[in-house]
């Protein structure tokens, strides 16, 4: 089964980047070592959104590397600003995007921007939370987290201290959602034992 992560930094009001998308606030905390490498190495797959996409380009340089990136929308995408990079373009809802992954034979998935990372949360498909808090309080932005359709039980981890003051928060997420794909087969096979079992009664 394939493991669907997210590992980001927020202000300590909860906020992942400015209401124009800007990240300056979270600079401080990117020169701090606090594990992201040792994540990033971790994952086989980077799945984001259109708008955080279009974001990235303009940092330069390519965020991600080599690493492979999906790239989530429903429109055509134009790629050719990326040189050198795998990048490609998905589309479903969460549940589908997760099943593809798999189906692919990606391990582990990095989930990352504001509304990809709150629509896999509601759809109950993210396995693990990173959350590390940088000392700003910043008053409006774009939240790391949203509505949601119910509670969501999270699995405290650990919680870990680095220099200027960052806290970084695990969590698991025990009870996310199997696939389609995997329901489907449980069904199937609940379906087969129960025959079995009343050709067993006969």
């Amino acid at each position: 089964m394939s493991r669907l992560s997210v590992f980001c930094g927020v202000s300590v009001d909860g906020f992942l980047a400015r209401p124009n998308h800007a990240l300056d606030f979270l600079h401080t905390g990117e020169k701090v070592p606090h594990g992201f490498e040792e994540f990033y190495d971790s994952v086989d797959v980077v799945v984001i959104g259109r708008r955080t996409y279009e974001v990235v380009l303009t940092f330069g340089q390519w965020f991600y590397g080599k690493k492979p990136v999906m790239v989530l929308s429903s429109r055509p995408l134009d790629f050719s600003a990326v040189k050198g990079a795998v990048v490609e373009q998905m589309s479903g809802d969460p549940a589908e995007i997760a099943a593809q992954l798999k189906a692919r034979g990606f391990k582990h998935a990095y989930i990352d921007g504001g509304m990809t990372i709150q629509r896999f949360l509601a759809a109950g498909v993210i396995n693990r939370l990173v959350i590390t808090r940088v000392l700003v309080l910043i008053g409006e932005g774009i939240p790391l987290f949203g509505p949601l359709p119910h509670d969501i039980s999270l699995h405290h981890v650990a919680t870990r201290t680095y220099q200027r003051g960052l806290v970084q928060s695990e969590y698991e997420i025990h009870t996310a959602r199997r696939t389609r794909g995997e329901k489907n087969r449980t069904v199937i096979s609940r379906k087969k034992i129960s025959a079995g079992r009343k050709q067993q009664s006969s």
